[in-house]
């Protein structure tokens, strides 16, 4: 499979309605071994318009990937324009931008149809990985604003990989490190910044997905490995017996969960979610787990190297800059966003900008 292999889209933008749809050459047939279907609907609704309303919403992952096939992104601005915008480089960042004049209601409704395969990688033994491009490799190597390389981030990276050897043991190292030092705030707002020089100076280690799984990948990144975060959305129910790893009904508003993923010499892209495990640890029933607790330690070792597919992508894209916006940079694109001629809103603020997200399993 060309994991950069790009969903190709067409779109159809006038007043009143907008559609688009991009399929594969196997979107009619997808394959059946592993492989689940299901559509994710996101309507977005800003409430109280001011002048020209511009929504973004991130697409699903518009490249191919051993865990997921995107087969369409289909979206409608009733009385807007609205168009699929993909980034041209190894980010794989997909968003629908919709416009609405002053006088029109700005709701824009996304739905994308995504098949979804668990993904796991036998680290025993070496693979038969097809080695990426340098410059691919290069790019996850890079800084960004809240993710940087240097510094504190270095030599703490260091500190963790002293006597690692090889890129699996300083990978593994970090992993262990975090779950054994970091824990999840219940406190911390939608999924946290992912501010890594933030929480290492301050010596506080607490937050969500965004801020635990950035952690990783800015301390490989700093240790010389390759290494993503991959914004999604949990989209079903854990078939491994984890309640609170899974959606709890086919509404998933506000399930929206990051990942991340190392790259290694021998085995390719490998899955980690340190993140999770901390999540076991709090919120499994009863809660408050040990991490001696046989379920979090089966969590553990099962969160180095693979991950259940009941998530699905958006993207791996940080510093992210949405097209006509006045406002400044995002970290990650994983909720939807609006902004009218007052400024920017609140993605978690629901008395301006109300937004909903079902998940449906089709196959």
């Amino acid at each position: 499979m060309n994991r950069r292999e790009f969903v190709r889209s067409t779109s159809f933008a006038f007043a009143g309605f907008t559609l688009s749809k991009a399929e594969l050459p196997w979107a009619q047939s997808p394959p059946s071994d592993g492989w689940r279907t299901f559509e994710v609907t996101t309507q977005a609704e800003v409430l109280k318009p001011a002048g020209e309303t511009k929504v973004w919403l991130p697409a699903a992952l518009i490249q191919n990937t051993p865990f997921q096939r995107t087969t369409s992104n289909r979206f409608v601005a009733d009385g807007g324009q609205a168009k699929l915008v993909e980034s041209n480089n190894p980010a794989a960042l997909g968003m629908v931008v919709a416009t609405f004049p002053a006088d029109a209601k700005p709701v824009l409704i996304l739905t994308s149809q995504v098949s979804l395969k668990n993904y796991s990688v036998d680290l025993s033994k070496p693979g038969n990985a097809q080695p990426e491009s340098k410059a691919e490799l290069q790019y996850f190597l890079q800084p960004h604003k809240n993710v940087p390389t240097d510094g504190i981030v270095k030599a703490k990276a260091t500190e963790i990989t002293k006597g690692a050897n090889t890129d699996v043991e300083k990978a593994r190292a970090i992993y262990e490190w975090i779950v054994d030092n970091t824990f999840r705030d219940p406190k911390v707002k939608g999924c946290g910044r992912g501010d890594i020089s933030a929480m290492l100076e301050t010596g506080y280690l607490g937050g969500k997905c965004a801020d635990l799984n950035a952690l990783y990948v800015g301390l490989a990144r700093a240790s010389g490995l390759p290494a993503r975060d991959v914004y999604g959305i949990r989209v079903a129910k854990s078939t491994l017996g984890y309640n609170s790893l899974g959606a709890s009904s086919e509404k998933v508003t506000k399930a929206q969960h990051c990942r991340a993923e190392v790259y290694l010499t021998q085995f390719g892209w490998v899955p980690v979610d340190p993140a999770d495990v901390r999540k076991v640890v709090l919120e499994e029933p009863p809660g408050n787990r040990p991490l001696s607790d046989e379920m979090v330690t089966s969590a553990r070792k099962r969160l180095f190297g693979s991950w259940e597919m009941n998530w699905m992508a958006y993207n791996f894209a940080q510093d992210v800059e949405l097209p006509g916006s006045s406002g400044t940079t995002l970290p990650f694109l994983m909720y939807p966003q609006a902004q009218t001629a007052e400024g920017r809103l609140d993605s978690l603020d629901p008395d301006n900008f109300k937004y909903e997200i079902t998940a449906r399993e089709l196959s």
